[in-house]
């Protein structure tokens, strides 16, 4: 079977400035074809902070902006224990498991939207560390 690799953030992007407010660029990003809107709103701009920040930030160094694949085992109570890769330390985000396609659901929150993304896994031995 061949997993595809999806990108974490679809339709999304993130720019990073010294510049404290990117105000002046906001018609140049709004004529550009397939534009949609700023986070928090075309009204009100806001960087990204909080938790917000941190999620990004995860899925930045964990896999740069294309998802990997997660190594995990399953516990004695069937619940999934991710061992490394971009699903480490979102267990608490996942929201469903299809053993047999080997993918999780993960739901992520960015300001005020809620969204989910499917991400893959490889199962691995418990004891060993291996697949």
């Amino acid at each position: 079977m061949v997993q595809t690799t999806p990108a974490v953030f679809p339709g999304y992007l993130f720019l990073e400035s010294e510049e404290e407010h990117l105000y002046h660029y906001h018609w140049e990003f709004r004529r550009t074809e397939g534009f949609f809107r700023f986070l928090k709103s075309n009204r009100n701009i806001q960087p990204l902070s909080g938790r917000d920040l941190e999620t990004v930030l995860h899925f930045i160094k964990k896999t740069g902006p294309l998802a990997g694949i997660s190594q995990v085992y399953f516990d004695e109570n069937f619940r999934i224990v991710v061992v490394d890769g971009p699903l480490a330390g979102l267990e608490g985000n996942i929201v469903k498991v299809d053993r047999r396609k080997k993918r999780a659901k993960i739901k992520l929150d960015l300001y005020d939207d809620s969204f989910t993304i499917d991400l893959g896994f490889e199962l691995i031995d418990k004891a060993s560390g291996q697949r």
